[in-house]
């Protein structure tokens, strides 16, 4: 089948290689894709928040799956879109219609649902510049830090942390005054909970679902977990504390109800969920749902999956996810981010980039890269490319994925030099 994926990240790069390799594709074209994906099928030059113009193209291409990277157009309704278009009706979309999506486009939306079904969450209220005299007063009843979210989407930047009261206080209102645009016009103020984080992704048809590899990012940009946020400098896959007592009770406690509250509130939803969780003590909580694969987590969970995924996508759309297993590779996977110096503020675009020697169990996944007129391979984003090895044991991946990302140069390249290292500790102690 001719297959179009949406995105031009590391996260598409890495779903393109898996779904490139089923017998089940015979087309792949991304849009707008990267210099990456450009190896592994055909970028299409499209926006793909222009419905009718991406709709257009699966007629003429005679696409029959679309898979949706990010979340932009899974909250603006693309796949609401393509399933009341009679044209496009029968093209599977992998990726929830747009009332599932807004477990993603709305914090508050999800935050309600997970106390509906009694999922575990930190407490919360949601405030707006109307209340936001009572904003400041809930925040007076919690300990340090404070934790404040704008509801809607933010590029990743709408969650903030503050050791202070009355910090907490002044970001509240500036936040309420438009720091965020519409997406903080409502903001969630929630109690901090203290643990270590990690990922656990969902493949889902609505009411059956698969358990993908769980994984751990790292958002920070300097060692130590310092510094600004960025949309992620690395990620590991599996989690070596997420054990199968502590995964029994994230299946039991989040993902069922999860997948049952969708279910029970006949919300259409067939695709990733993607559940950011704390562990605190040992018991899980939910920090957030995104509604797509993570990235970086991407680039350490897909290689890991050994399941024709094509297949699994099929099965999603017909509703037989319960028919199928999921064959996981059971090494370990490390995934190491290179970024363009200044990131994640003020950085270049158009620097050459030298890709060296390959390496064994070692792939490279473009995340902001193009080609310039000249032919060459360029910078075209902050976050520009990422290593990813398997190995048998994490400080081997660790080691073979820095290794080879000392391979690539380009002008004020870096990378975060303790992707992993908390995680040996605690396998140490």
């Amino acid at each position: 089948m001719n297959i179009l994926l949406l995105g031009s990240g590391g996260r598409e790069h890495a779903m393109a290689c898996n779904i490139a390799k089923s017998e089940r594709c015979e087309k792949l074209y991304i849009a707008p894709g990267n210099a990456g994906t450009a190896a592994v099928g055909e970028n299409v030059a499209l926006d793909i928040m222009d419905f009718e113009a991406v709709g257009r193209f699966a007629i003429e291409h005679r696409v029959e799956m679309m898979v949706v990277g990010p979340e932009a157009p899974l909250v603006a309704g693309i796949a609401d879109y393509f399933a009341e278009t009679p044209m496009l009706a029968k093209i599977i979309v992998i990726g929830p219609r747009k009332q599932g999506a807004q477990l993603e486009g709305s914090k508050d939306f999800a935050k309600a649902f997970m106390l509906r079904h009694g999922i575990p969450t930190a407490a919360y209220r949601t405030f707006t510049a109307a209340t936001m005299a009572e904003g400041e007063a809930f925040l007076e009843t919690l300990r340090s830090p404070y934790v404040l979210k704008a509801d809607g989407l933010a590029a990743g930047k709408g969650v903030l942390i503050e050791a202070d009261l009355a910090t907490a206080k002044a970001r509240l209102r500036e936040m309420l005054d438009g720091k965020f645009g519409e997406a903080s016009s409502s903001v969630v103020v929630e109690e901090y909970l203290e643990g270590i984080e990690l990922s656990v992704f969902v493949l889902t048809d609505g009411m059956h679902y698969l358990m993908l590899p769980s994984a751990k990012d790292y958002k920070r940009i300097g060692e130590g977990d310092t510094g600004l946020n960025t949309g992620g400098m690395g990620s590991v896959s599996p989690v070596p504390f997420a054990d199968a007592d502590f995964m029994q009770k994230v299946e039991s406690r989040i993902v069922k109800p999860t997948v049952q509250g969708l279910h029970k509130e006949k919300i259409d939803y067939k695709g990733f969920i993607f559940v950011g969780l704390m562990n605190v003590g040992g018991d899980p909580y939910v920090i957030e749902y995104n509604v797509r694969m993570g990235d970086p987590e991407t680039e350490s969970v897909f290689p890991r999956i050994k399941s024709d995924v094509v297949e699994l996508m099929e099965h999603v759309a017909d509703g037989s996810l319960n028919q199928c297993g999921l064959d996981v590779d059971p090494r370990t996977a490390a995934c190491v981010m290179m970024v363009a110096g200044g990131y994640p503020e003020k950085y270049k675009k158009g620097q050459p980039i030298s890709l060296g020697e390959d390496m064994e169990e070692v792939q490279l996944f473009h995340c902001g890269t193009a080609t310039d007129g000249e032919g060459r391979l360029v910078t075209a984003g902050g976050r520009v490319i990422c290593a990813t090895a398997l190995a048998r044991t994490l400080p081997e991946a660790l080691h073979r994925s820095y290794n080879r990302a000392e391979r690539v140069k380009w002008e004020g390249k870096y990378q975060r030099p303790d992707i992993g290292q908390d995680l040996l500790r605690t396998m140490i102690d």
